[in-house]
């Protein structure tokens, strides 16, 4: 891979890590139909790295917050019962601070028990054009069957662990992490803004501890220093676009469907199977 290949797919990484439309799908049929060698694994985590920063520069209150009450939360574990409890608005950031917990976890154990498969996933791009189907079925689904009334202070623990599950079908290329997080939020009952804002903030944990580790993996074999340029142009080039895309679906979702997104999903997988038939 060269330096202009990284930049493109960092480009494509950061649009369509946050647009319901498969970052991981696109990252291994770009490339196919473009005859361009695969990028690997360890390339598509660390991009997914600089997506992750996005998220956590675009909502860095949120963070602050969130990680404080956590804490806070561990530390009154231990206390003694007769402290004043917390407010109403600080139960609820250590509410959702540990549903964000909680919906990591499918993700985590599938990562861990799959790796080898979603490694394999990755060397075939009839498989992510097929899933592309699988995200835009979601889509429609949630769209017609959700009743979109509840806000994230009202998301519950068995709410959590749901989308959690719906991150981890992101595992499959072709699946969409935020489209299936969304979709999962949608049949909840939440509003499109809202589910798309736990989505978002669900995501971070796992992408940084899969781009770490990845990370780890390259300099343990030193191929890091070989990669480095490559990596940084793809991890900067992501973060960039991947945070003006965030804000770009926040204000989108505040008025208008997924249906388009579902739309572009059947074509551009109908078009890669085309090719796939005439190749």
């Amino acid at each position: 891979m060269n330096l202009i290949r990284a930049l493109v797919l960092g480009v494509i990484q950061g649009a369509t890590e946050f647009l319901p439309v498969s970052s991981s799908g696109h990252l291994v049929l770009v490339p196919w139909l473009l005859r361009w060698q695969s990028p690997g694994v360890a390339f598509s985590a660390v991009v997914h790295w600089g997506t992750a920063l996005a998220v956590i520069v675009y909502f860095w209150q949120d963070w602050v917050s969130l990680v404080g009450a956590g804490l806070r939360s561990v530390r009154d574990m231990g206390s003694s019962h007769g402290n004043p409890g917390p407010d109403a608005a600080e139960l609820s950031r250590r509410s959702l601070a540990w549903l964000i917990v909680l919906g990591t976890v499918p993700g985590v154990l599938a990562g861990y028990f799959l790796d080898d498969f979603f490694e394999r996933m990755f060397s075939r791009p009839v498989a992510a054009a097929v899933f592309l189907l699988v995200t835009a079925a979601l889509l429609v689904v949630s769209e017609r069957l959700g009743c979109r009334e509840r806000e994230l202070k009202e998301l519950g623990w068995v709410d959590a662990l749901i989308v959690g599950i719906g991150q981890a079908l992101a595992i499959f290329p072709g699946i969409s992490r935020s489209g299936s997080t969304i979709a999962a939020g949608l049949m909840q009952g939440m509003r499109r803004e809202p589910a798309a804002r736990f989505s978002f903030l669900l995501a971070t944990p796992i992408i940084l501890g899969a781009g770490l580790l990845k990370v780890i993996e390259l300099g343990q074999m030193g191929a890091l220093s070989v990669q480095a340029p490559m990596l940084m142009v793809g991890f900067a080039t992501a973060a960039v676009v991947g945070f003006g895309c965030i804000h770009f679906l926040l204000q989108y979702l505040q008025r208008r469907r997924l249906y388009p997104f579902a739309v572009y999903c059947v074509l551009f997988s109908m078009f890669s199977l085309l090719v796939s038939v005439v190749r």
